[in-house]
């Protein structure tokens, strides 16, 4: 009786697992979905690339580095793997896979990750950027949600945040537009303050002599904590550019946050796959 007990218990735990896998699944795929069309909406596939005279010093040398693309990136998929971790005082990193898919044209993304938290344990972590409304959402073995968050002013600057600094993986996105502006500060540095709808965010860009983009920096970037959301100092960095569909783009990267004046990282990663479309 025991055994036909914890047989059925079993049975209807893979049937449950199925269930919410399949939902999540589904869930992610009009995710996606909303962000190729949003794309689609403002393409700029016709807008032949251009590389201004009159930007800062760094910035038009890095351009002009990394871009040998005519047209604008209109979608960009990269496979990732590295460590992350929950809390930058946690001793624990964690394995991950993620595929990253990015919209230039919409100025949204959708980041979709496989963390393994034991054997045969994982949670699946998706964030995303969809018509300027950031959102996260963490759901243990990929079925069943624990944790999900989004459209909140904090939530919406922070993913505007980071499709900023990864835009060293799309760099037509660093072209001055409309919505994008760069400020010079330095030899080395320049600042990008990039809007869409009602949000506005600033990064420093560091800049290396040879032309690459080395890391980005802001002093305040919203982020969720054990307390709560605040703003704290964000910085991220980044080397091993290599050639991917005409751009250099970088392969490894680490970003982290500045705790008691000390930079702890959070995130670890290398890309293992890079496809994009112009």
């Amino acid at each position: 009786m025991i055994l036909a007990v914890i047989a059925v218990v079993f049975v209807a735990l893979i049937v449950a697992v199925w269930i919410g896998s399949r939902r999540q699944q589904s869930t992610l795929s009009a995710h996606v979905n909303r962000l190729i069309q949003s794309g689609n909406a403002h393409a700029s596939a016709t807008q032949p690339r251009h590389v201004p005279d009159a930007l800062p010093p760094p910035v038009e040398r890095y351009l002009r580095w990394a871009l040998s693309t005519a047209k604008h990136i209109q979608e960009v998929r990269i496979r990732q793997t590295g460590f992350l971790r929950t809390d930058v005082r946690s001793e624990r990193w964690m394995p991950f896979e993620a595929e990253h898919i990015v919209v230039p044209p919409a100025t949204g993304f959708v980041w979709n990750a496989r963390v393994t938290v034991a054997p045969l344990l994982h949670v699946r972590v998706r964030d995303a950027l969809i018509e300027g409304r950031g959102s996260g959402q963490v759901s243990l073995l990929s079925a069943f949600t624990v944790a999900a968050d989004g459209n909140t002013p904090e939530m919406n600057s922070g993913s505007l945040h980071r499709y900023l600094a990864e835009a060293v993986w799309y760099p037509t996105a660093l072209l001055p537009s409309s919505k994008l502006q760069w400020t010079a500060i330095d030899a080395t540095k320049a600042l990008a303050t990039l809007t869409d709808r009602d949000v506005s965010v600033s990064l420093e860009f560091r800049f290396a002599a040879t032309g690459d983009v080395t890391g980005i920096y802001t002093p305040a970037r919203w982020g969720k904590f054990t307390e709560g959301y605040k703003q704290v100092p964000w910085e991220g960095h980044f080397r091993d550019y290599e050639q991917r569909d005409g751009m250099l783009v970088p392969t490894e990267g680490d970003v982290g946050w500045y705790v008691d004046n000390a930079w702890q990282a959070v995130w670890k990663g290398r890309i293992t796959a890079f496809q994009s479309r112009h």
